[in-house]
């Protein structure tokens, strides 16, 4: 009976421990409780280190010894394999290379309002070089105080936002997001179904930006509603629109996605991570640096924010900025060059 207990306990840890280091295998990527303990490898990582432990000390009992032998055995092959996926991705805070003249450098931060102040931002801004700054729960107020910081250092920015409840005054700051744009890439209009709400995220707003004279890449600033247990339909509904925002053409998407890579595993196309833009992490190798929460080492966070972009675009380098000045995000930066 015991053998009979032993053994169904290490099918049940080894189905387990297959089911968190790979969901979407079995299509459960966005499945509660699945999804949230896939958003952070690192933990799952040290999850599966501590039963590997206890495993070991498990076997210096005779009886336990074969038992205590199998779990160390799924523990190593698992914690391997997140070893693995790790390594592909990336798991550094990264670096920019020298920024060419066509090459466009994106910088996205969810400042959780204004806890990151506006000073913190443009100053980050600027020395980042960014063309395109997203700030989903930042103010449009806050937006044009960035602007005017930053055209005060050389660096004009036409400034769009998205409120989704514009009626009430001094509402909670995520229920915007706000995008900078640089004059050299041409002049932008949110498009109307992004900004009366008919076409967007569901709890928390997106904005499309799109180039007045056709040339250029339609920009989107991404915000997606957190996966909470009672949030998980309009979660999904998010990120399935959020893929939509990049069919054929020339798309930037950057923001809070409040999904890892694994989330997207069906979502992209053609090649594409979310619908047919690619993500930049996981090719210039901070794939795994987290950025949220910011009071834990990124190497333990989720990394859930994200810049993607079409095949016309090559990501050249990106960087997780580990200083959060306060919000509960780290910002990301990356520079994208045209294709050539």
């Amino acid at each position: 009976m015991f053998r009979l207990i032993g053994l169904l306990l290490t099918v049940l840890y080894a189905i387990a421990a297959a089911v968190v280091v790979w969901p979407q295998f079995f299509r459960l990527e966005q499945t509660f409780p699945f999804a949230q303990l896939v958003a952070s490898r690192g933990v799952l990582l040290i999850a599966f280190a501590v039963v590997g432990v206890l495993s070991l000390l498990l076997m210096i009992a005779r009886p336990l010894r074969g038992f205590a032998a199998s779990l160390l055995v799924i523990s190593i092959v698992a914690g391997g394999a997140i070893g693995v996926i790790g390594g592909l991705r990336g798991v550094s805070e990264g670096s920019l290379p020298a920024k060419a003249e066509d090459s466009v450098r994106v910088m996205t931060w969810n400042t959780r309002g204004e806890a990151a102040s506006a000073d913190t931002i443009a100053r980050e801004a600027v020395e980042q070089k960014a063309d395109i700054v997203t700030l989903p729960e930042t103010a449009d107020g806050v937006g044009e105080r960035i602007a005017v910081l930053m055209r005060e250092s050389g660096q004009p920015m036409w400034v769009h936002n998205v409120n989704i409840r514009p009626e009430v005054k001094n509402g909670p700051q995520a229920w915007q997001t706000t995008v900078l744009i640089s004059p050299k890439l041409g002049d932008y209009s949110v498009i109307k179904s992004s900004s009366d709400g008919s076409s967007n995220t569901k709890s928390v707003p997106s904005v499309v930006a799109m180039p007045v004279d056709g040339h250029g890449p339609t920009v989107v600033a991404v915000h997606a509603v957190a996966p909470r247990q009672e949030a998980m339909e309009r979660w999904r509904a998010d990120l399935q629109w959020i893929a939509d925002q990049c069919p054929k053409g020339d798309f930037i998407l950057a923001g809070d996605f409040n999904a890892t890579i694994d989330h997207m595993a069906r979502l992209g196309v053609a090649g594409g991570d979310m619908g047919r833009c690619q993500d930049v992490a996981t090719r210039t190798g901070t794939g795994m640096w987290g950025t949220w929460p910011s009071s834990i080492p990124a190497v333990l966070s989720a990394p859930i924010d994200h810049i993607m972009a079409s095949a016309n675009w090559t990501p050249t380098g990106s960087l997780v900025i580990d200083d959060a000045a306060g919000s509960d995000h780290r910002a990301f930066v990356a520079q994208l060059d045209p294709t050539r």
